[in-house]
């Protein structure tokens, strides 16, 4: 029961990355298959729709950093530190933005980018308006991981 709190800051940090990375396998694989597609009929179009797949996996990169910055802040990468049960539910709350905000907006721009895809596939000359779409979703997701960032950084500085 002592290390409770460093436990909870553990599944946080767990959970940001886990979600954000399954949310970004599930976009990055729905619009692989669509990109699948479009290759097939032309294969000049790999790089535009190889970018537009692309974009729902960095979610799960943003999940990873604040794992990364959560680990650092409670000493299992860096100096040891003592982590209260107070303090744990503290960064187990802050990680659960990137969590969710990964998990759907990777989800949700995988849905979008398959529509670009489609935009693409029979307007190839209007790649840049096609990839306005997905990148649209993007801005949920670097909310997320800002509003997570702030408050990891501001449980820190609360010297619970």
């Amino acid at each position: 029961m002592e290390n409770m709190g460093l436990l909870f800051a553990l599944c946080g940090a767990a959970l940001s990355a886990a979600l954000a990375g399954i949310g970004s396998a599930v976009g990055v694989g729905i619009a692989g298959r669509a990109a699948s597609g479009v290759v097939t009929e032309d294969p000049n179009q790999f790089s535009k729709v190889l970018v537009l797949q692309l974009l729902p996996g960095t979610q799960g990169i943003y999940g990873l950093l604040i794992a990364f910055i959560t680990l650092t802040q409670i000493g299992i990468m860096g100096e040891p530190t003592d982590v209260s049960l107070q303090e744990g539910l503290l960064y187990f709350v802050s990680c659960l933005p990137m969590a969710f905000g990964g998990l759907f907006s990777a989800i949700a721009q995988g849905k979008c980018s398959v529509s670009a895809i489609g935009l693409v596939a029979k307007r190839p000359d209007q790649f840049g308006k096609a990839m306005i779409f997905p990148a649209m979703v993007e801005t949920y997701a670097i909310l997320s991981l800002l509003i997570s960032i702030l408050s990891i950084f501001g449980v820190a500085g609360l010297g619970l």
